[in-house]
């Protein structure tokens, strides 16, 4: 592999094919073609080692981001960067949610430096079931929606909270163990009731409402249909899916396309419906709380979930002097643009570290400096290493989302 004297390229991402995704929504997106029952879930463009980019350079060596990168890193990141990471520490993401995902919560950066260290004295291997983490870095996220785009997040505040408990007969238990907010005392009950019990204080929940989310007489607003769905979704072999209590104690939060969620450290969600881009620090780092069939630690989950009522913070565009809208958040690692083009309108950019551009809509001329360019069509990808100048030229109406390391322009 060798240093190329380009610093603009075309690249292809990772489709990822879990069982929770969507059929047509990306296929359609990547002009991909569909195998009867195949699910697409993600599309990743980034440096993961589960998976990484790959430059389209026109040699016949297949060459990774991941690998480019590490072979040249002050040439890709930028000497800042490269210091202050050691990798790319994003990674861009269009997810498609067709079934519910599990309650998840991430780790501090200072908790997963300590965790990670502490697994791997146990002698815990990385691709161990029952290890719970997989690096030692954060992974904060922020996710705008393409669609409308329903998710869990962060606990209810009291009142709201209080309210749901007394209105739901099945949950009346609870009203004492909850009293006037502690949260801790509530989430603790139902994440360490045995099995058995759980399903006796569930199943006359679910026999009444499952059989009105079935005939379509629920609606998404509502807790009801999210847990009705829940319990079709994970409940199996006469087990209930402990999660299902989350639906009712964290915050339904619908989203506008174009609007953006940030989840800090710590802060409980789960992603319900619809589709996204997201972007998020470099990282495995997943507790789960239920809604899945994988690992579930409630003791390590405990450890790192902050136990208070959450205002969910709706993120919305703000635009730059060089038109191109940010997201933004207090993430070291991530910045998330999006550019809106007009047929025959330019933007000249300079990229700070790496930069990851995609096309949602329309078709970009992509032209470094000194270069005869290329086109980049919906669905296609390209990324732009530290310093390079390059301008972007709209041969159609054209809508691009660029991943960045905060401090460009």
């Amino acid at each position: 592999m060798e240093l190329s004297k380009f610093k603009v390229m075309p690249v292809r991402g990772k489709v990822q094919h879990y069982a929770w995704g969507g059929l047509n929504y990306l296929p359609e997106l990547l002009n991909l073609p569909v195998k009867k029952g195949e699910t697409f879930a993600e599309y990743w463009l980034g440096a993961h080692s589960s998976g990484s980019t790959e430059l389209e350079s026109g040699d016949k060596e297949k060459i990774l981001l991941k690998n480019y990168i590490h072979a040249y890193p002050k040439e890709t990141l930028g000497e800042t960067v490269a210091k202050q990471f050691g990798q790319l520490p994003y990674l861009l993401k269009i997810l498609d949610v067709k079934d519910m995902l599990s309650i998840q919560v991430h780790p501090s950066k200072e908790n997963a430096l300590k965790a990670f260290e502490e697994e791997n004295k146990k002698g815990t291997a990385l691709t161990d079931p029952q290890r719970n983490y997989k690096d030692d870095n954060h992974k904060p996220e922020l996710m705008m929606a393409l669609s409308e785009f329903w998710l869990l997040h962060g606990f209810k505040p009291v009142k709201v909270l209080e309210r749901i408990l007394h209105e739901i007969p099945e949950l009346h238990f609870l009203v004492p163990v909850f009293g006037n907010g502690n949260y801790k005392a509530l989430y603790q009950q139902v994440m360490e009731m045995p099995q058995g019990q759980l399903n006796r204080q569930l199943t006359t929940l679910l026999d009444r409402i499952v059989p009105h989310y079935q005939v379509g007489k629920l609606k998404k607003n509502k807790e009801d249909f999210w847990a009705a769905r829940a319990a079709l979704t994970y409940s199996t072999k006469g087990d209930v899916d402990r999660g299902i209590f989350s639906v009712y104690f964290f915050n339904l939060v619908q989203v506008s396309p174009g609007q953006a969620v940030f989840q800090g450290a710590g802060v409980p969600h789960a992603y319900l419906e619809g589709q996204n881009v997201e972007i998020m620090a470099n990282s495995d780092n997943v507790l789960r709380g239920g809604l899945t069939p994988k690992h579930v630690n409630v003791a390590e989950l405990m450890k790192h979930l902050k136990f208070e009522p959450t205002i969910p913070h709706i993120i919305s565009a703000k635009t730059t002097d060089l038109a191109v809208d940010i997201f933004p958040t207090q993430a070291p690692d991530f910045e998330l643009g999006r550019i809106h083009l007009t047929k025959g309108q330019d933007i000249e950019l300079i990229s700070r570290s790496v930069q990851l551009f995609i096309v949602l809509e329309g078709d970009i001329k992509v032209i470094e400096k000194g270069r005869d360019g290329f086109n980049r069509k919906k669905g296609e990808a390209w990324v732009s290493f530290d310093a390079a100048q390059s301008n972007l030229k709209a041969i159609e109406n054209s809508v691009i989302y660029r991943a960045a390391v905060p401090g460009g322009n």
